[in-house]
């Protein structure tokens, strides 16, 4: 009775490389309720720094770093 059982939607044979597109609608979604959630928590005031801000700012600090050395 091996084989007889019908497969999910979701677990029909693709092409390598080809997604899901149900994990791919759940992927978009996730996405949208965490945009979501950090635009209320800024309209709150409860707003912190993105990461890639503080990447930027430590990028400027160690080059403007290493520029005085080289050139100071």
């Amino acid at each position: 009775m091996t084989g007889s059982l019908p497969h999910a939607p979701d677990d029909t044979p693709r092409e390598p490389g080809q997604s899901n597109p149900l994990v791919r609608q759940g992927w978009i979604q996730r996405r949208r309720e965490k945009v979501v959630a950090e635009i209320e928590r800024n309209r709150r005031g409860d707003y912190k720094v993105p990461t890639w801000v503080l990447a930027v700012a430590l990028a400027v600090v160690v080059l403007a770093w290493v520029a005085l050395i080289i050139f100071g």
